[in-house]
């Protein structure tokens, strides 16, 4: 079967490859690449298997001007919330789709490592479980999949995480020590779980691989582009110049500042996620620091 792929940045080539090991994968962006079986976002249109891998900004463009709906299945590997609406990327998507047809992965998965046929395992959620079921058994034996039907806690896991991300990239480049990083992702880990109840996420979802699977990935390594964001922060470097040595998308600064409104708005307790919103928005991590240890 065909399977289309819109967006041909790390991760879309890192599904683009996975894919292709079991079924017929073609990839799409909007400059052409030169990546096999890259066709035009016209043809990419017409498949009724698509995954979106655009950054979660650009998600309503994307639907609003270059998505035709053909009864298309898609699966949405993006991992954010939207700023000017606040909107998780479920509601986003189910303005122009109809919730059937959509699902979404989350789950601990660095594209460097999928491209190189690591094993992981990642989470198909979808409130449609034939679909959640198809989508699973496209990926190759390299990756185990699982589905589920929490799409809200998958949503919030897969946003929230970068900001804790960013927040232990910060701790480390502080040199504050094993200790500090442990205590934070773990308290990261229980502020997501309260943001997501909010929300009416399950509490399932966040001991599992959606959230401390993928948490722990992300909060810990210099391969996450957030966790490299937080490295430069604690450097003091600012976050254009830090943007522009990674040359990609960051989501959790994005994220960031649309956690810290949903926070503020409904009056969540998210002591980590407003002190990394700080920090981006220009205090002195150290100030932080203190200001974290004191509540």
């Amino acid at each position: 079967m065909k399977v289309g792929i819109v967006g041909a940045g790390k991760w879309g080539q890192a599904l683009h490859f996975a894919i292709s090991q079991n079924e017929d994968s073609y990839i799409s962006s909007r400059t052409k690449r030169d990546i096999k079986n890259f066709v035009s976002q016209e043809e990419i249109m017409e498949f009724e298997y698509l995954i979106f891998a655009i950054s979660a900004q650009n998600a309503r463009d994307w639907l609003e001007n270059k998505f035709v709906f053909k009864n298309q299945k898609i699966l949405v590997a993006s991992k954010g919330i939207e700023v000017g609406s606040g909107k998780f990327l479920n509601e986003v998507f189910s303005e122009f789709i109809p919730e059937k047809n959509l699902a979404f992965i989350s789950g601990p998965s660095f594209a460097s490592e999928v491209i190189n046929s690591l094993p992981t395992a990642i989470v198909i959620s979808s409130k449609n479980k034939k679909l959640a079921s198809k989508f699973s058994k496209l990926f190759p034996s390299f990756i185990k999949t699982y589905t589920s039907k929490d799409v809200i806690g998958a949503e919030v896991c897969g946003a929230y995480k970068n900001i804790i991300a960013i927040a232990s990239g910060i701790c480390d480049g502080l040199e504050l020590g094993n200790n500090a990083r442990a205590s934070l992702i773990s308290r990261g880990l229980v502020e997501m779980m309260r943001f997501g109840k909010s929300f009416g996420a399950k509490k399932s979802t966040f001991i599992g691989l959606s959230g401390s699977g993928d948490l722990f990935l992300t909060a810990s390594s210099k391969l996450s582009r957030n966790y490299r964001v937080g490295l430069g922060l604690s450097e003091g470097k600012s976050l254009e110049t830090i943007l522009e040595e990674l040359g990609e998308v960051a989501e959790g600064v994005y994220t960031s500042k649309a956690v810290y409104n949903i926070v503020q708005k409904h009056d969540i307790y998210a002591p980590i996620a407003i002190e990394v919103y700080s920090v981006l928005e220009g205090k002195k991590p150290q100030d932080s620091l203190r200001d974290l240890l004191s509540k």
